[in-house]
């Protein structure tokens, strides 16, 4: 199977594009080459720039896939498919599930929960607009597409070179063991998916030539934050007191920390039947903290600094 990457090199995309060449797919690469240039040095990259609409470089060639792992407003999908047209045989476009309502939600909902209006008139891309732009975008791949579209809705995605810091904040600082603090209840559901499971459904997903939308969520076990932070102590070999603090106490979006409880209790029902695995939480946690460490732990984007919850512990007696 020859299989086109728009965006290969970073997070999501370097571990579809592993899994890919596992399976014995021919993978190319469109991008910037700004990202990882000395990745996968054997495969062909395709240069382009998708947001000053520069898809020269796509003007040549068949696939029988295209994965659309960077496309994050209309105008990057539109440029793409007017790029590719048929010269691609199918369409898989990496979404999310923030593309669903957030209210009237049931813990169970699957991929027919009513989406989010969809959003054409702005490329800012923040909590109010992300969902609503995939809308737009998952549409417009529909549209051109048919059949031979394919919707995958990843939750938080966790594993070794993500960039967000989410999940890598609680295992580094349940790798130091000791209270921590917490600024949401402890039940809160969670959910993960590794970044190799999801790599691993997007290329069955391509390989069975399924249509339709999946919902890419994990682990396969619900589990809650506080035992989420209790796993990653436990790999790392440490133990942990979890102290809840006031939710005032912290910054919008802190790492996993969700007050819409059942936006954190999606179904995974459809994609576990498409084949996608489930990579136990304690592995992805080990294999992050080993990342962590290789890279020489820099400093991380989210969360509390170790002055901040120092003094939140303070305030706590702790």
């Amino acid at each position: 199977m020859r299989i086109l990457v728009l965006g290969g090199t970073r997070f999501v995309g370097h571990a579809i594009v592993e899994a890919a060449l596992r399976s014995g797919a021919e993978v190319t690469l469109f991008g910037r080459g700004r990202t990882g240039p000395g990745l996968f040095p054997h495969l062909t990259r395709l240069l382009g720039d998708r947001d000053t609409d520069d898809y020269a470089a796509l003007r040549d060639g068949t696939w029988d896939a295209v994965v659309d792992v960077s496309g994050y407003v209309p105008r990057h999908v539109a440029g793409a498919m007017d790029a590719l047209r048929d010269r691609v045989g199918r369409y898989l476009f990496i979404s999310s599930h923030a593309v669903y309502r957030r209210t009237g939600l049931g813990p169970g909902s699957d991929e027919d929960t009513p989406l989010r209006p969809q959003v054409r008139d702005t490329e800012e891309r923040d909590d109010d607009t992300y969902g609503p732009l995939k809308v737009a975008c998952e549409n417009d791949v529909v549209a051109q597409y048919g059949s031979r579209a394919t919707i995958v809705r990843p939750g938080k995605v966790a594993g070794p070179h993500d960039p967000s810091d989410a999940f890598t904040y609680w295992v580094r600082r349940a790798s130091h063991g000791g209270p921590v603090a917490l600024p949401a209840d402890p039940a809160q559901p969670v959910q993960i998916i590794d970044s190799r499971d999801l790599a691993h459904l997007v290329v069955r997903l391509l390989a069975d030539e399924r249509p339709g939308a999946f919902n890419a969520v994990g682990p396969a076990e619900p589990t809650t934050l506080g035992a989420l932070i209790e796993t990653c102590a436990r790999v790392a070999g440490t133990e942990v007191e979890i102290v809840p603090v006031p939710p005032d106490t912290a910054p919008p979006l802190f790492p996993l920390v969700r007050p819409n409880w059942p936006t954190q209790q999606r179904s995974s029902t459809r994609a576990r039947a498409a084949g996608m695995p489930s990579t136990p939480l304690e592995v992805t946690a080990t294999d992050v903290l080993t990342w962590d460490r290789d890279r020489g732990q820099p400093p991380l984007q989210a969360g509390f600094s170790p002055t901040e919850e120092r003094a939140l512990l303070t305030q706590q007696g702790r």
